[in-house]
């Protein structure tokens, strides 16, 4: 049965695929809980799906794709591999055992998960992903947590991402490397778009924008990601909020409440900045 709501937008990737701009977030759900995520998202039409192999829920994901009765073609699947697929070959094998996990043919979207620097391959791990979309085996390829340096790295190599999924949100606008992703045509996929415990949804800014468009603060948020032409995976197994986080699509933020949201910026650093291995 077709969603009332419409389905997000789509963000069209520098190597031609087009990405539904709103994902469904998948972490840290365990193959059950996404599987019944899965099914009600697409449900409720959602059409792109994030997880990684560090997820363990890859084969939860491509059940709740099965169980839905939405055609494979229909719906976006990116997902991420780990630091000891860091070379060619190793990309290679990453891309198989997901395929085989997520019971498809080709893969989406697929990015290295973690730069990684201290083993120093994530050049390598970009290099099989340009290759396998060359081969067809995946539609784009692109990265993870990676900084500045990281992909100025990757640039040298002649290699340019087609994304970065890095943790992004009114607390952490990360601007000068928002700056380099579009000037190199990087689109930027925010994780974690709601904060993870931050107080921005209480903030003036937010909370007069909601009040003004009638709509939530986490709605509000949200439509800040995307109309800065951005994309945002946020997290929930709930079908009610699965449909308030998609119902973002009928109004637009000024200028002046985009920059007041943007304002709230902290300068601190997020997770994408750390070693930590969790998202």
């Amino acid at each position: 049965m077709e969603s009332a709501l419409s389905h997000a937008p789509t963000i069209t990737l520098s190597g031609g695929a087009e990405m539904p701009a709103l994902a469904l977030g998948t972490w840290p759900m365990n193959d059950a809980e996404t599987a019944d995520a899965v099914a009600s998202a697409l449900a409720a039409g959602y059409r792109h799906i994030d997880t990684a192999e560090n997820y363990q829920n890859e084969r939860g994901v491509g059940e709740g794709l099965r169980r839905s009765g939405v055609p494979r073609e229909d719906v976006f699947i990116t997902t991420k591999f780990n630091r000891e697929w860091h070379s060619v070959a190793g990309a290679q094998q990453a891309f198989e055992n997901s395929a085989e996990r997520l019971g498809v043919d080709t893969i989406d979207l697929l990015l290295v998960h973690w730069p990684n620097p201290d083993q120093g391959r994530y050049v390598d791990a970009v290099r099989g992903l340009a290759q396998l979309r060359d081969a067809g085996k995946i539609r784009a390829y692109g990265v993870s947590n990676f900084l500045p340096e990281h992909l100025e790295a990757v640039f040298a190599a002649g290699l340019t991402p087609e994304v970065n999924q890095i943790q992004l949100d009114p607390a952490h606008v990360w601007p000068a490397e928002q700056q380099l992703h579009r000037e190199h045509g990087i689109v930027t996929i925010a994780y974690s778009p709601l904060g993870r415990g931050g107080d921005f949804l209480d903030s003036d800014p937010v909370q007069h924008a909601a009040a003004a468009h009638r709509k939530t603060p986490s709605q509000i948020v949200l439509r800040w990601h995307v109309q800065q032409g951005n994309a945002a995976a946020p997290k929930s197994g709930n079908p009610a909020r699965q449909r308030e986080n998609l119902d973002i699509f009928d109004f637009a933020l000024s200028d002046a409440e985009m920059a007041a949201i943007t304002a709230l910026d902290t300068g601190e650093p997020g997770r994408h900045s750390s070693r930590d291995f969790g998202h």
